[in-house]
């Protein structure tokens, strides 16, 4: 009986042990993050991607030259206008009564310029006859003429005035879609303050930010690729028409356009695009030395070397130590006399701490 105890006390051992080692967690390797390159030629490290935004080729801010409340402010985003139209109008209370007060005192000084007119007739034949001296005479005409340039003046400061009424409207200076509204109805605007955004012209053009290190290597005229990751793998043409000789306000990029040659109506204002520039197309074709960046590039008592990225999945690897004889520096990194091929992977980053054979994961 005690036999058949002693049995089964050590099945249900067995089965507890198998049990807990059916619930052991298998520690999954952590893997230590590397950024890599791919090995390419001079003119292949000379392409280079940059974002930019879509805007539309005559962007036009609408604003007031006057201050007021807006009393008409007929329009919506997404609305075409025509040129001439009118956009908004404000209520020119100060305008308006400034105009009066002009007008008011053109009248007040057409009626001094008559009177010092007809005084000076009238001296002028009092004088001829010897009834009045001299400086009757003088003094009649410094008055008149005083009085004829109160006069101009004021004819002045009319038309001034009604051109400040003017100021109080808004027309579309071209056809095009509304793109954006800033004010409301009854809202008090400054001068200069833009109620709104019109996009005019059937040009679609891209802004992008470039770094100084590149920047020297552009030119009007050149055609980079331009793609739209919302419009899939559509790619166009560009044509840089403007180049920025100094760095964006806020930015540490210079600012450079591209009109897009043959945009579509897929293509809208403040989508991203993607700009290619291939800057190997001024280099000879002899130059096809490969280069790899500086950062990349290690040194022992040994020599340099590189870490080269042994990888099938294109995930995960393996980073191996791999001596390199390395030539003339340039701008882009160092020049490979031996040691690499053209399209093998190396790491970019952190080679102090990466060891010979230590499994990485590609970033």
């Amino acid at each position: 009986m005690k036999s058949i105890k002693h049995i089964v006390l050590m099945v249900f051992s067995l089965l507890m042990i198998n049990a807990c080692k059916e619930k052991e967690v298998i520690k999954e390797e952590v893997l230590r993050p590397v950024e890599y390159q791919v090995v390419g030629s001079s003119n292949a490290q000379k392409v280079r991607t940059f974002s930019g935004i879509a805007k539309a080729g005559d962007e036009i801010e609408l604003s007031f030259r006057s201050t007021g409340i807006i009393t008409t402010l007929d329009i919506k985003v997404g609305q075409k206008v025509t040129k001439g139209d009118l956009i908004a109008k404000l209520d020119n209370v100060q305008a308006n009564l400034a105009y009066e007060q002009s007008v008011s005192a053109l009248n007040s000084a057409k009626s001094a310029m008559n009177t010092a007119k007809s005084s000076l007739d009238r001296i002028k034949s009092l004088y001829e006859k010897g009834s009045n001296s001299l400086s009757d005479y003088e003094s009649a005409k410094n008055s008149y003429q005083s009085a004829l340039d109160q006069y101009e003046s004021a004819k002045r400061n009319k038309s001034i005035q009604q051109s400040q009424i003017s100021y109080g409207y808004i027309k579309a200076p071209k056809t095009g879609i509304i793109a954006a509204k800033n004010s409301q109805l009854n809202e008090n605007v400054s001068a200069g303050q833009v109620i709104a955004i019109l996009n005019a012209g059937d040009h679609t053009n891209i802004e992008v930010g470039l770094p100084e290190n590149v920047i020297n290597k552009v030119q009007l005229g050149m055609n980079p690729e331009i793609s739209f990751s919302a419009l899939g793998d559509k790619k166009f043409s560009g044509n840089v028409i403007e180049i920025a000789p100094i760095v964006g306000e806020g930015s540490a990029s210079y600012p450079v356009k591209i009109d897009i040659t043959d945009s579509t109506k897929e293509i809208k204002p403040g989508m991203t695009a993607n700009v290619t520039f291939n800057f190997g197309n001024t280099q000879t074709s002899s130059d096809t030395a490969l280069v790899i960046p500086v950062k990349a590039v290690g040194e022992d008592g040994e020599g340099n070397f590189v870490f080269l990225i042994e990888s099938e999945d294109g995930t995960k690897g393996v980073a191996k130590k791999h001596r390199v004889e390395i030539g003339e520096l340039t701008t882009d990194g160092f020049k490979i006399k031996s040691g690499l091929a053209e399209g093998q992977k190396i790491a970019t980053a952190g080679l102090q701490t990466l060891l010979d054979g230590q499994k990485v994961k590609l970033q």
